[in-house]
């Protein structure tokens, strides 16, 4: 059986459950302001730290791999 490939990529995706484009934005805004009303929170569910400009390719395609 063959499994999809990702040859290349740009930054993470959004986490589960953020709100969707807005939710992602308000998300983004307040992990990046440790002054934000909402900074600690955000922080704490997605468990510390969040790099949005990450990627990795091998990553995605493990996924991939289990998906198939």
């Amino acid at each position: 059986m063959r499994s999809p490939v990702c040859l290349a990529g740009a930054r993470a995706c959004p986490p589960e459950d953020v709100g969707g484009i807005g939710g992602y934005e308000d998300f983004l805004q307040a992990i990046g302001d440790p002054h934000h009303p909402e900074n600690k929170e955000f922080l704490e569910w997605i468990g510390g730290e969040f790099d949005a400009r990450s990627f990795d390719v091998d990553e995605v395609n493990e996924i991939l791999r289990e998906m198939t």
